[in-house]
């Protein structure tokens, strides 16, 4: 007898081998459909470098971020549900306050540049709560302003440092004075400051810059050079009006004011009723990067100068904090300035 076996059709065969198909396709077909999308939504566009981002496109979600942030610091002033707190004192003793503007106001900046630019250090005052993440998104569209004087340029990723401050001048905030308040994006690149937004939330007004790109605002027609009027911070009028009048004379003009921002937009032709006028802005101790990076390129980018009160470049890599104060002057003999006032570098280090 002969020996029995299976012997399979050709039909068969054909069914069983479309069958073990279909199993794999349902098994595989989401995995490789999910891939595929996030490849297509990962791929950088047809004429970008990898690894780069475009200046451009970073000023307009700059200027959109400072925007977002500047309606929710509004938005919790108006409801006046500020829930401040102190967070830790200054070196010079005084409370540091947090309010629910700051954090709201946080979020929405930091995650709506995160989500554009995912590749780029964002460095902000508040911290990021992962837990607490947003979903926001950009539609990359770039304002015709920014379109018609910007030039698109392409910077390696890694050499772009991001600074937020979603709400300068807290303390004023919790005050209600409210013209000192803003919102502010700083870029960075290889440390040198190249972008700057600042946003006044209850006025709508928008600065912003780019170095050697252009910027919606310019320097004033004059400054005193002989007498000038220096803005400071609230706290610091004393120290800076004693050394000032002994090196320009007793009519030189004091004016405290609350923060960075505010200050540096003194210095430039500005058009905001509540927004008063300086020829130099002096600060005489330690302060925090995201507090002059977004100042120190918008004056650049108009030919202004910001620096330590010995006349050092600052640097935006590193440490989130500048030892050496800071003085800051458009149109003027900047380094004659930083000669005619030495003992205010002493007071920098006290």
């Amino acid at each position: 007898m002969a020996p029995m076996g299976i012997r399979l059709s050709p039909l068969g065969m054909a069914v069983f081998c479309l069958l073990g198909l279909g199993v794999l396709y349902h098994l595989y077909s989401g995995f490789l459909a999910g891939r595929f999308a996030l490849f297509v939504l990962s791929e950088p566009a047809p004429d970008a470098p990898r690894g780069s981002v475009d200046l451009r496109e970073l000023l307009a979600v700059s200027v959109l971020a400072a925007a977002r942030g500047g309606e929710e610091v509004k938005r919790v002033r108006e409801g006046n549900v500020l829930n401040a707190k102190a967070k830790g004192k200054t070196r010079e003793g005084a409370e540091e306050q947090l309010t629910s503007g700051d954090l709201l106001s946080n979020r929405r900046m930091f995650y709506l540049l995160k989500s554009a630019f995912p590749a780029v250090q964002i460095n902000s005052e508040e911290r990021v709560d992962t837990a607490d993440q947003e979903t926001v998104s950009w539609d990359r569209s770039i304002p015709e302003e920014i379109k018609q004087k910007i030039q698109p340029k392409e910077v390696p990723a890694e050499s772009v440092t991001v600074w937020i401050d979603p709400l300068d001048a807290t303390q004023e905030y919790t005050e209600d004075l409210r013209q000192y308040v803003t919102t502010m994006v700083c870029v960075a690149v290889n440390g040198k400051p190249v972008i700057g937004v600042i946003h006044k939330p209850f006025s709508a007004y928008t600065a912003w810059a780019m170095v050697d790109g252009g910027s919606n605002v310019k320097a004033r027609s004059s400054y005193n050079e002989k007498t000038p009027t220096i803005i400071v911070s609230r706290s610091h009028a004393g120290k800076v009006e004693q050394v000032a009048r002994q090196t320009f004379g007793n009519k030189t003009v004091i004016i405290p004011a609350g923060g960075a921002g505010y200050k540096v937009l003194a210095l430039l032709d500005v058009a905001e009723k509540n927004q008063e006028k300086a020829d130099v802005y002096i600060h005489v101790t330690y302060i925090k990067k995201w507090d002059i990076c977004a100042g120190n390129a918008v004056l650049r980018a108009v030919g202004g100068y910001m620096t330590t009160l010995s006349g050092e470049e600052i640097s935006y890599t590193g440490s989130d904090g500048n030892e050496g104060g800071l003085i800051a002057s458009i149109n003027m003999n900047h380094k004659a300035l930083i000669e005619k006032l030495p003992d205010l570098e002493k007071t920098s280090h006290k």
